[in-house]
C-alpha cells in the first residue's frame, strides 16, 4: 500500500539524511549548507507565492490588538466591511476633540457598512478608564505594538480600508469626521 507523505514527514526525512551526513562528515561545509536549506524549507512553507495578503490581513502580521477585556481581535473577522481605524492616545488633544464628531459620522454612515475601530499603543486599564470617564462607546483596541514600530509617527492618524481590505486612504492629523464633503467621500468609497 502507498502511504502519501505530509511535507512534516517528507521534511523530517530531508533533516534525518541530513543529519547523518553531519554526523559521518563534520566539514563546516556541510554545517553551513544544512542551515540554509533548513532556512530556505521554513521560509518556503509559509505562503503560497500566489497568494497576496491584502494591506487589512499585512497590518494584522505586524501587530496584534485586543480589545478592553484584553481578548484579542482579528481584524479579519470584519472582511467584507469597510474598516476605518482611527490611531489616537488619551493624552492627546487633537484626538480627543475630533470624537464626538467621529461618533456623528460613525452614526451617520451605519448603513453603509463602516466599522470604526479606535486603537491606541496604550494600557488597556488607561484606555478603559477614559472611555468610562468620557462615556464614549466606540470599539476601542489596544495594539500590543507601538503606534512608532508600525509607521505611526503622528497622532491622530486614521487608515481607510474597503471591502477586500486593500488601504485606500491615509488620513495624518485631525478632519471634519461629519462633514458634508467627508460623509459624502466616505459613502462613494
Amino acid at each position: 500500500m502507498y502511504k502519501i507523505q505530509t511535507p512534516y514527514e517528507k521534511n523530517t526525512l530531508i533533516i534525518k539524511s541530513l543529519h547523518s551526513k553531519i554526523n559521518s562528515n563534520h566539514s563546516m561545509k556541510n554545517l553551513i549548507f544544512i542551515s540554509c536549506f533548513i532556512l530556505f524549507l521554513g521560509c518556503n512553507l509559509s505562503i503560497p507565492e500566489n497568494e497576496k495578503l491584502s494591506d487589512i490581513e499585512s497590518l494584522q502580521l505586524k501587530t496584534s490588538f485586543v480589545d478592553l477585556k484584553n481578548k484579542k481581535v482579528d481584524l479579519r473577522s470584519y472582511e467584507g466591511k469597510k474598516i476605518i481605524i482611527n490611531y489616537w492616545a488619551t493624552w492627546c488633544g487633537p484626538c480627543i476633540k475630533e470624537m464626538p464628531r467621529i461618533k456623528r459620522a460613525q452614526q451617520i454612515l451605519k448603513n453603509y457598512n463602516y466599522i470604526f475601530l479606535l486603537v491606541s499603543d496604550e494600557k488597556v486599564s488607561k484606555i478603559s478608564t477614559f472611555k468610562n470617564d468620557k462615556k464614549y462607546d466606540f470599539n476601542f483596541l489596544k495594539s500590543v505594538r507601538s503606534n512608532e514600530t508600525l509607521g505611526i509617527y503622528s497622532l491622530p492618524t486614521s487608515y481607510i480600508f474597503n471591502e477586500k481590505g486593500i488601504k485606500i486612504e491615509t488620513i495624518v492629523g485631525t478632519i471634519v469626521w461629519d462633514s458634508e464633503i467627508i460623509i459624502n467621500k466616505l459613502k462613494t468609497l
